[in-house]
């Protein structure tokens, strides 16, 4: 039975509403059209240029992407940008982008989820839910056990598989509740210390974000891309629950543009 790019949209639907996305975002079938037969499925974090390459390789004309690479408005398409470049690759080689990005974000299931997952947390719940508090941004939860703040700072790096942690100041206090929150999660700092949480996981601190602890908690930036990184295994499994009429393939490629020395 063949499956069109609509059924597997209806179905990522199921745990990535697009209506729950923020307002700012842009989410959805970016490029294509959902009435194309799929022959087989890329996910990946970003879409590149070499994530085209990488689906026309393997002969995938789907690319499901987590950040949309569309995001403000494109007035042209001439190739004069990374964005353009892969529109236009896209466009011609008949491959279909669709992004979740903050529906992803949003859902409870979705990837501070899998943060919680990977870090071995339990009783998680929504950091900063929503009104009716079934969708939200963000996680809490607590480690089976206790640790040390140096222990728990070498584990969180393990984890997130990077080369280089960001952290404030340490408290002295044993780490037992933590919070977490894939990507920029500046926004949540004030939340995580009003939850009670030891430590908060998350990106793009800058450098008066640090100063917010004030000593009530453990702040990490382990980088975006990192906490954000198992967001495409959760797809991938999701997705090969259902389909079985093709390849869902799970990219190869980091998409990462920041290296440490």
């Amino acid at each position: 039975m063949s499956m069109t790019i609509k059924n597997i949209s209806d179905y990522l639907e199921k745990i990535a509403p697009l209506n729950q996305a923020e307002d700012f975002d842009n989410v959805g079938l970016l490029i294509g059209n959902e009435t194309t037969e799929v022959k087989g499925v890329l996910v990946t974090l970003d879409t590149l240029e070499e994530t085209i390459d990488e689906a026309i390789k393997k002969n995938c004309n789907l690319i499901i992407s987590f950040h949309p690479i569309i995001f403000s408005g494109l007035k042209k398409i001439n190739g004069n940008s990374y964005v353009e470049r892969v529109v236009l690759k896209a466009i011609q080689n008949n491959i279909a982008i669709y992004a979740t990005h903050t529906a992803l974000d949003n859902s409870k299931i979705g990837v501070s989820a899998k943060m919680c997952e990977v870090l071995g947390l339990t009783n998680y719940s929504i950091l900063l839910p929503k009104e009716d508090s079934t969708i939200g941004m963000g996680m809490i939860g607590d480690l089976p056990k206790p640790m040390l703040e140096d222990d728990f700072l070498t584990f969180t790096k393990k984890t997130f598989k990077t080369n280089g942690i960001r952290f404030s100041s340490k408290t002295g206090k044993h780490i037992k509740k933590v919070a977490v929150l894939g990507g920029s999660g500046s926004f949540a700092i004030a939340d995580a210390i009003h939850k009670k949480a030891d430590a908060y996981i998350s990106a793009d601190f800058k450098y008066h974000d640090f100063f917010k602890a004030e000593d009530k908690i453990l702040l990490i930036d382990v980088g975006h891309y990192e906490s954000e990184q198992f967001t495409k295994n959760l797809l991938v499994e999701y997705l090969t629950k259902k389909f079985t009429s093709f390849a869902v393939i799970l990219s190869e490629k980091s998409t990462n543009p920041i290296y440490y020395l």
